[in-house]
C-alpha cells in the first residue's frame, strides 16, 4: 500500500509559482522581452535563419521589380499599342520575358522563405522539447512532487511551440523590411508627388497598430495561459480515468473541463473580436493611399506632370508596402504568445536543484550489505513553495541488513513504507541520515553504479506500449535466454509463451491486455534481469494470487542463497510473505515500533499482530 493515495482529489493544477503570466499591468514590458527571445531563437540557429531572411529579401526584391516591370510594359507596350494601333512584338517579348524572370525569382525566395523558415522552427522546438524533457531527468523527485504532470506536459509542448511561433513569420517580416526601403525608392524615383500624398496614410497604420498590439498583448497572454490550465485538467483526467469512473464521477469531470476550455474560448473569442475590429481597418488604411494616388495621379498625368507609367507603378507599389507593414505586425502580434511561452519554459529550464552523483563504485559481486542510519524524511509543503517539509514522513531509522539477507516492512497505510523504498533507491535524498550499501554512501555511487546495484519494484507498476522483451529489458542488452530466466523465476514464462507472439507480443498502452497480476510480474522480471545487488519490493506481488506469490517468493528466496543473489528488502502484507523474511521491521507513523522474526512480533506487539491478522481476515472475507 502506498504512502500517498493513488486517488488524490482531482483539481485543477495550482499555478506555478516560479511561473510569469502577462497580465495588464506587465504587457507594456512584452515587446522588450520578444526582441530579447528573438536574438536568442536566432542565434541559435543564424545560419539557416539568415538563409530563410536571404529567400524572403529575394522575395521582396522581385515584388518591387514585378511594381516597375508593370510601370515599364505600361510605357513601352501597352500604350504605344493603343496609339499606333497594333502590338510591338519584341517590346512584348521582353515584357513577357521579364515577367517570367521576375516571377521565377520571386518563387524561388517564397520557397526559401518558407522551407528554411519552417525548418528554423521546427528545430527550435525540437531542440528545446529536447532541452525541458533534459531537465526534468536532472531534477530531483521533490522538484516533480510539486509540479503536476499536466502542467510539466504543457511545458514541454505546447509553451514550447507558442515560445517560438513568432519565428514562422519572422523571415518573411524581416525580409520584406528590405522590400519596404526598396518600394519607397522605386516610389521615390516613379513620382515624388504621388509618394509624399500616399504615405501620409502610413503613420495612421502605424499608430493604429501599435494601438492594436497593447490592446491584444494582455488578452493574447490570458489565452496561452489558459491552454496550459486545458493541459494540465485533460491530463489529470486521463490519468485519474479509473478512479473517474469507478466513483461514479464522470459527470463532475466533464463539467470541470467544460469550465475550463469555456474560459478558453471566451478568451479566444475575446482575442478574435479585437482582430475582426482591426484588420479591416489595417487593409482599408493602404487602399485609401491608393486611391489619393490614383485621384491625383489622373491630374498629373492630364496636366503632363506625369507618365501613365509612373503613376500605375506608385499605385501598385502602395499594394507591395502594405504588406510589409502586415508582415510586421504578424509579429508583433505573435510576440505576446511567445513571451508567454517562454515565460513558462525558462521556468523549468531555469529550476533550481539537481541530483549529483559520486564517482564511487560497488567492488565485487553478489549481494551487498545495507546500513540505514538515523533517516528522517519529510515532503515539501506544496502550499508555500519554499521546499520545507510540511511534516517528517519518516524519523531516525535504522536498519541493518547482512548481505543475501530477506528484510520485510510491515506497516499501516501512511507509516513511510514507500517513502522508504524511494530513499533506498535514491529517487530522493533524506534531509538527514545516510544509507549505505557494503559501507559506500549511496549519494557517492555514480550513477550508472547506483542503477547496476539497486533495483526497485514499485508498488504501481508501468509498462510501456511495446513488446513483452522491449518492457524486460528497456533497451538493454540482455539476451532471451536471460529474459525467459528473469520470467521463470517470477512465474511469467508460462503466461508469455501462450502469447501469440512470445517476447514479441504487443502489450498495449499501460499493458493493457494483460491482468494486474501478470502486469507486476513484469515488472518484477525487469528488475531480476538486471540481475541487482540489493532488490527492493514495494508491495510488487500485492495483486498476485496468493500461491503464485508464494511460488515467487521461494524462488527469490532460492536465488538469494546462491552467491549471486541479491539482498531482498520488500514491503509486505500477507503473513506467508512475511515469514519467508529473516526479519521483519514494523514501522508506525514513521518510526520503528519493533523488529525481529514474524512469530516474535506477533507474540509480544498487539499492534503489529491486529496488523496483519486484519489483512489476512480481509482476504478471507473475499474469498
Amino acid at each position: 500500500m502506498s504512502d500517498r493515495t493513488a486517488a488524490e482529489p482531482i483539481e485543477a493544477a495550482a499555478p506555478d509559482p516560479d511561473e510569469r503570466d502577462l497580465g495588464t499591468a506587465d504587457h507594456q514590458h512584452v515587446t522588450g522581452r520578444g526582441f530579447a527571445l528573438l536574438g536568442r531563437g536566432i542565434r541559435e540557429q543564424r545560419f539557416l535563419f539568415s538563409l530563410s531572411v536571404i529567400g524572403s529579401v529575394l522575395y521582396g526584391a522581385m515584388t518591387v521589380a514585378d511594381a516597375w516591370v508593370l510601370g515599364w510594359a505600361t510605357d513601352h507596350v501597352i500604350r504605344p499599342s493603343f496609339e499606333r494601333g497594333e502590338i510591338a512584338k519584341g517590346a512584348l517579348a521582353g515584357a513577357i520575358a521579364l515577367f517570367l524572370a521576375v516571377a521565377i525569382l520571386r518563387a524561388l525566395g517564397i520557397i526559401g522563405r518558407r522551407l528554411i523558415g519552417g525548418v528554423v522552427f521546427y528545430r527550435l522546438i525540437a531542440d528545446y522539447r529536447r532541452r525541458v524533457t533534459r531537465k526534468y531527468i536532472s531534477l530531483p523527485m521533490a522538484w516533480h512532487h510539486r509540479h503536476p504532470t499536466g502542467q510539466l506536459l504543457s511545458n514541454a509542448n505546447a509553451d514550447v511551440e507558442a515560445t517560438w511561433s513568432v519565428f514562422m513569420p519572422l523571415p518573411m517580416a524581416v525580409g520584406v523590411i528590405a522590400m519596404l526601403v526598396a518600394a519607397i525608392v522605386a516610389m521615390l524615383a516613379a513620382d515624388v508627388v504621388l509618394t509624399i500624398v500616399g504615405l501620409i496614410v502610413f503613420p495612421a497604420l502605424f499608430a493604429i497598430n501599435v494601438f492594436y498590439q497593447r490592446w491584444l498583448s494582455p488578452k493574447v497572454s490570458y489565452a496561452q495561459s489558459l491552454r496550459g490550465d486545458v493541459s494540465s485538467v485533460a491530463h489529470e483526467s486521463f490519468d485519474g480515468a479509473l478512479v473517474v469512473k469507478s466513483l461514479g464521477r464522470e459527470a463532475d469531470e466533464t463539467e470541470r473541463f467544460t469550465r475550463v476550455t469555456h474560459e478558453l474560448r471566451d478568451a479566444n473569442i475575446a482575442v478574435g473580436r479585437i482582430r475582426s475590429m482591426f484588420d479591416p481597418l489595417l487593409e482599408a488604411l493602404p487602399n485609401l493611399g491608393i486611391l489619393l494616388v490614383i485621384v491625383l495621379g489622373v491630374g498629373r498625368v492630364a496636366s503632363g506632370a506625369a507618365d501613365p507609367g509612373d503613376v500605375v507603378q506608385v499605385a501598385y507599389l502602395f499594394t507591395v508596402v502594405a504588406f510589409p507593414v502586415r508582415a510586421i505586425g504578424w509579429v508583433l502580434g505573435e510576440l505576446p504568445r511567445s513571451v508567454v511561452g517562454w515565460e513558462r519554459v525558462s521556468s523549468v529550464l531555469e529550476a533550481e536543484g539537481s541530483m549529483s552523483y559520486g564517482s564511487s563504485t560497488l567492488p565485487g559481486n553478489g549481494p551487498v550489505s545495507l546500513d540505514v542510519d538515523g533517516l528522517t524524511f519529510g515532503f515539501a509543503d506544496p502550499s508555500t513553495g519554499s521546499g520545507t517539509a510540511a511534516k517528517d514522513v519518516l524519523r531516525g531509522i535504522d536498519v541493518e541488513v547482512e548481505p543475501g539477507k530477506v528484510v520485510a516492512v510491515v506497516g499501516a497505510t501512511g507509516s513511510g513504507k514507500s517513502t522508504l523504498t524511494s530513499l533506498l533507491t535514491r529517487l530522493v535524498d533524506p534531509q538527514h541520515g545516510a544509507i549505505r550499501v557494503d559501507g559506500h554512501d549511496i549519494r557517492e555511487l555514480t550513477h550508472a553504479e547506483l542503477a547496476k546495484a539497486i533495483a526497485v519494484v514499485p508498488q504501481a507498476t508501468f509498462l510501456f506500449d511495446d513488446s513483452v522483451r522491449e518492457n524486460v529489458t528497456l533497451g538493454g542488452d540482455f539476451s532471451d535466454e536471460e529474459v525467459w530466466a528473469a520470467l521463470r523465476t517470477v512465474q511469467a514464462d508460462g503466461f508469455v509463451a501462450k502469447l501469440p507472439a512470445g517476447l514479441d507480443a504487443e502489450l498495449g498502452e499501460r499493458g493493457t491486455t494483460l491482468s494486474g497480476g501478470q502486469r507486476q510480474r513484469l515488472s518484477l522480471a525487469r528488475a531480476l534481469v538486471r540481475r541487482p545487488r540489493l532488490l527492493v519490493m514495494d508491495d510488487a506481488t500485492s495483486a498476485v494470487d496468493p500461491e503464485v506469490e508464494q511460488r515467487i517468493l521461494k524462488a527469490l528466496a532460492a536465488h538469494t542463497a546462491d552467491d549471486d543473489g541479491p539482498t531482498v528488502l520488500v514491503v509486505a502484507y500477507r503473513k506467508a510473505t512475511i515469514a519467508l523474511a529473516d526479519e521483519v521491521v514494523f514501522l508506525d507513523d514513521g518510526v520503528i515500533a519493533d523488529r525481529g522474526s514474524h512469530a516474535e512480533l506477533v507474540e509480544r506487539s498487539a499492534d503489529y499482530r491486529d496488523l496483519v491478522n486484519a489483512y489476512d481476515h480481509a482476504r478471507e472475507v473475499e474469498s
